[in-house]
Formats: structure tokens, C-alpha cells, sequence
């Protein structure tokens, strides 16, 4: 997959989708959703069946999407000190153990952080081209407490996924995986907490 280029996603376009009524949390008292922002204020906790992030919400309104760009600024609220805090983007949701996530880590020295990952009725698995089978993927996505601009670009007829961080025109993560063909999208963490403002998404719906 080329770093410059730019995917066809379609044409159709969600915006301004911050309050609380267009999104459905897993744990609803975790989260806390104002005019601009959709801020996961506590980490949620291990969950019966396959191992997945454990709090994240599904953005309801509007259709689900085939093709899709997901365009969006992100801050993860963890102290800088804690060197696994991450934030994730869903995308291909389908249900709660069917779905893929971009997960945005301080860490990427083992193999669930800073990757590209599928949950399909069973443990995550890592399917991003950066993890070398051992101790490194894709350098850190974000190291600060400042926000990021985030943009997840999925072409399931491909199966072509690419991770972008702070505009570079080059992805940090790159996937190909065809498991998912549609889906929603969402915002949550794996165990930490952070908030996401900005959100837009542009593509196909299913």
C-alpha cells in the first residue's frame, strides 16, 4: 500500500455527531458527552468473553459504512507516566465481538499495543504490517497529553486499512484484511481513559 495515497471512500458525509442520543456505550455511566466532545472519563473493566477493549462507545447515528474515512481529533486523559495508555478508533463494527480497532498507544514493544486489530468472535488478533512478530510496531502514536488529529481510512472491498497521525501524509499503521465488509465506527479505550472531538466520517453506507 502506497504512504501518499489517497483512498476513494465515497461521497456521502457525517458531521457534528458529539451528543449524547447519536452514541451507544458500552457502559453508559462511564461516559461524558458535551456539544463538541465525546470524553470516556473512566476506564472500563474486563468483560465475559473473547479479550477486546474493555470500554468504547458505537456512534449510532447515521448509517453504517462499507468504504469509509474516519476523520477525527483525539487526547488520551491517562498520565503521560503510564506507558500503556491508549485510546482506540472502531470501525467495521458489527457487534460486540465482531469488529476491528486502530488502538493509539504510548507503548510498542508488545503485541497488543499501537497495532491495527480484529476481534471476530474470539481473542483480538494483531493484523497491522508494522508489529514484527516480537518486540516492535509502528513508533508510538502519541507520547503527550495534547490533542491529535486522527484519520482511520477502511476500503473493505480490498480489505486495505491505513492509520494516520497529525496529517502525515504517510499512514504510522497499515493492515489488509477482508473479514468485515461493513460496519459503525466508535470511540473508547482499551483500560484508560480520553475524549475525541471533531469527529467526521466520509464514505460509503452500507
Amino acid at each position: 500500500m502506497s504512504g501518499t495515497r489517497e483512498f476513494d471512500v465515497g461521497g456521502t458525509t457525517l458531521r457534528r455527531t458529539a451528543g449524547a442520543s447519536n452514541w451507544a456505550p458500552v457502559t453508559p455511566t462511564r461516559w461524558q458527552f458535551t456539544h463538541d466532545q465525546v470524553v470516556l472519563a473512566e476506564a472500563g473493566e474486563s468483560r465475559p468473553g473473547p479479550r477486546r477493549p474493555f470500554e468504547y462507545a458505537v456512534l449510532t447515528a447515521g448509517p453504517a459504512w462499507s468504504s469509509a474515512e474516519i476523520d477525527a481529533w483525539v487526547r488520551l486523559d491517562t498520565p503521560v507516566e503510564v506507558t500503556n495508555r491508549d485510546v482506540i478508533i472502531v470501525f467495521g463494527w458489527r457487534s460486540d465481538t465482531e469488529f476491528y480497532y486502530a488502538h493509539l498507544c504510548t507503548d510498542n514493544t508488545i503485541y497488543p499495543h499501537n497495532g491495527i486489530f480484529t476481534v471476530d468472535n474470539a481473542d483480538r488478533v494483531r493484523i497491522d504490517h508494522q508489529w514484527n512478530g516480537h518486540s516492535r510496531g509502528a513508533d508510538p502514536a502519541i507520547t503527550d497529553a495534547d490533542w491529535h488529529r486522527v484519520r482511520v481510512a477502511h476500503l473493505p472491498a480490498s480489505g486495505e486499512i491505513a492509520v494516520h497521525v497529525d496529517g502525515h501524509p504517510d499512514p504510522l499503521m497499515t493492515a489488509t484484511d477482508t473479514t468485515f465488509g461493513s460496519g459503525r465506527v466508535g470511540f473508547g479505550s482499551f483500560d484508560n481513559v480520553g475524549r475525541l472531538r471533531d469527529l467526521t466520517v466520509t464514505g460509503t453506507p452500507a
